[in-house]
């Protein structure tokens, strides 16, 4: 199984400071141990009728100009770039973010091992794809596209995939985005995908049983990865030989909450998932996110991190890195 995490200090809107590549750098090597380690980052298309002040609280003002670290960076000592296009225009505009697809896959397709066509677009989360006028199209038009794309620049080894949010009970559920793929054929959607991406925050947003009964945050991710292979991804023609990737997990430390409370979630959550991965074929895991996007921030996405804005390192840095090269030790079969 492969580990990987979101390397910059952004949570949506929130971003107390900017990053610092040599901080980052030195707490990625350690994760990483000398071993394939994966990067997130993100892109976004906006459209026309985007106000640029939303561009800018979102901090895309440059993104086709540089991500959170050098170039050379993602494809040096086993990274593999794990790079998000998501699709957030306040009007619908599927050509246009086709020709943005083009112009990404330009721009870092050389660096990139794994390309998410969209960002959770089954839920209607503002400032998620969910929320956007013409997702679906985007979804289903844009797999194929970038698939076609990337071949014809010489670059068939990216992997091209979608991420999805789970469980389905949050928000109302999402029956009628796994409509919508379930008449889709196979042959022009889910023959085009490699993995299937999942982001996971069970107790992030709400409030969870207490550790070790029924419906707190061990079971929540336990209920999620099933649902999403045995009932979701069977609608859209998905078959389970197509992997999951766990490309967005986390739980924040700040207040009412604690960083030991950090560290028993993040706990739970790894371990529940590497006791699944076999069944459920899930070959990848990515934390979100190495840093806080801002620590004295009482909202669910100011405290994220596994080091605090200023780079201390919480306990739950630990955490990951004994879980990371704990689990190279676990055997693993094919599967089929």
């Amino acid at each position: 199984m492969k580990f990987g995490i979101y390397s910059g200090g952004r949570a949506g809107t929130v971003c107390s400071h900017p990053p610092d590549p040599a901080r980052i750098r030195g707490i990625v090597d350690d994760l990483a141990g000398g071993h394939p380690f994966v990067i997130r980052e993100y892109v976004h298309f906006f459209g026309d009728a985007t106000p640029p002040d939303v561009v800018t609280s979102l901090g895309a003002d440059h993104e086709l100009t540089h991500l959170t670290m050098p170039d050379e960076w993602y494809i040096e000592e086993g990274h593999e770039l794990d790079l998000v296009v998501s699709y957030i225009p306040q009007v619908a505009d599927v050509a246009g973010w086709l020709v943005f697809l083009d112009a990404v896959i330009d721009r870092y397709g050389h660096l990139t091992r794994y390309l998410q066509v969209t960002l959770e677009p089954n839920f209607p989360i503002p400032l998620i794809d969910g929320s956007a006028p013409g997702v679906l199209e985007a979804l289903t038009l844009g797999i194929p596209h970038a698939r076609a794309a990337l071949a014809r620049r010489g670059l068939c080894d990216v992997q091209v995939g979608f991420s999805v949010a789970e469980p389905p009970e949050w928000l109302g559920g999402d029956d009628d985005f796994w409509r919508h793929l379930s008449a889709v054929p196979q042959q022009d959607f889910a023959a085009h995908i490699n993995y299937v991406g999942l982001g996971l925050y069970p107790d992030a947003f709400s409030p969870v049983a207490p550790r070790g009964t029924p419906g707190d945050v061990a079971s929540l991710t336990a209920h999620a990865l099933d649902h999403l292979r045995n009932h979701s991804l069977p609608r859209a023609h998905i078959p389970s030989s197509t992997p999951i990737h766990v490309v967005e997990n986390g739980t924040p430390s700040g207040a009412p909450r604690t960083e030991q409370a950090q560290c028993d979630s993040l706990s739970d959550m790894l371990g529940t998932i590497l006791a699944c991965r076999e069944a459920l074929n899930i070959t990848q895991y990515e934390l979100f996110s190495l840093r806080d996007a801002d620590s004295g921030s009482t909202q669910p996405t100011g405290t994220l991190g596994i080091v605090t804005e200023s780079y201390r390192p919480k306990p739950a840095l630990t955490v990951y890195r004994d879980v990371i090269h704990g689990a190279r030790h676990l055997p693993t079969t094919e599967h089929p």
